[in-house]
């Protein structure tokens, strides 16, 4: 079995390493000072394949309380505000959320 740190990583934007609390489940984001945060403005953000393997590293080093690390693409604004940069990511944030037409 090949670990992730094995692997091959490619960064083609910003992105982040986020993993599950064991404790209940809960998405969470590694931050710049090695903790984690349920709040994904908190997260570290890495923009180099160098970066993001240290920041992996780390955080698979560092797993009590948290299952499962792996970078995942972000979206930052223009005014620094972090967003999930893919649907996955987004409902592992948000859950799941269907718009239903109401009718009148």
């Amino acid at each position: 079995m090949t670990s992730p740190l094995q692997q091959k990583i490619k960064i083609a934007g910003p992105s982040i390493v986020t993993a599950n609390r064991t404790s209940d489940g809960i998405v969470i984001y590694r931050t710049a000072d090695h903790g984690w945060s349920a709040d994904l403005s908190d997260a570290a953000i890495v923009r180099t394949a160098d970066e993001a393997r240290a920041l992996l590293a780390e955080a698979i080093a560092d797993d009590v309380g948290a299952i499962g690390s792996y970078i995942a693409p972000v979206e930052v604004s223009g005014d620094g505000r972090i967003a999930p940069g893919n649907l996955r990511e987004h409902i592992r944030k948000d859950g799941v959320t269907i718009d239903l037409l109401v009718s009148a």
